[in-house]
């Protein structure tokens, strides 16, 4: 089962979006939001809380590439997200996502018995390649017992 099959069958919400995994590495994750009426806003674009699951999706899905071999001792959770949004999105909206600290970094905290964080950074795109939104998720692995 890939990342994106895993998501899909785990999260209803990324079920409920349609949300298409289209990569998913330890390098990067890329995650699309198909154009659907039942999810667009006042103006016809995207809702924001819709964009809003998209990106955090998109970050879930490079933390669990990037750290997925971890999963035995230790749990990864959202801390904090914060999104700016650029520009009008219409149509369908891509979001790529990107860690933030070498996940080598990250591990060596965890095997010293810290609780490590760290940035997703993820850029929202509409079609024409315009930036509609910036978001940062800040993980945790939250060691297991």
């Amino acid at each position: 089962m890939t990342i994106g099959e895993m998501l899909a069958a785990t999260v209803p919400m990324a079920r409920t979006l349609n949300l298409e995994f289209l990569e998913t590495t330890a390098e990067r994750a890329v995650v699309s939001l198909p154009d659907q009426g039942d999810y667009h806003n006042h103006v016809g674009g995207p809702h924001a809380g819709a964009m809003f699951t998209l990106g955090e999706s998109a970050s879930g899905a490079i933390v669990l590439a990037a750290f997925g071999d971890q999963l035995a001792r230790a749990v990864p959770l959202a801390v904090r997200a914060e999104i700016a949004y650029k520009k009008l999105a219409m149509g369908p909206v891509t979001a790529t996502a990107t860690l933030g600290r070498p996940v080598a970094e990250v591990v060596a905290e965890l095997d010293e018995g810290r609780r490590p964080e760290f940035p997703v950074s993820v850029a929202i795109r509409r079609e024409d390649g315009a930036v509609t939104g910036e978001m940062t998720v800040v993980w945790t692995l939250r060691p297991n017992g």
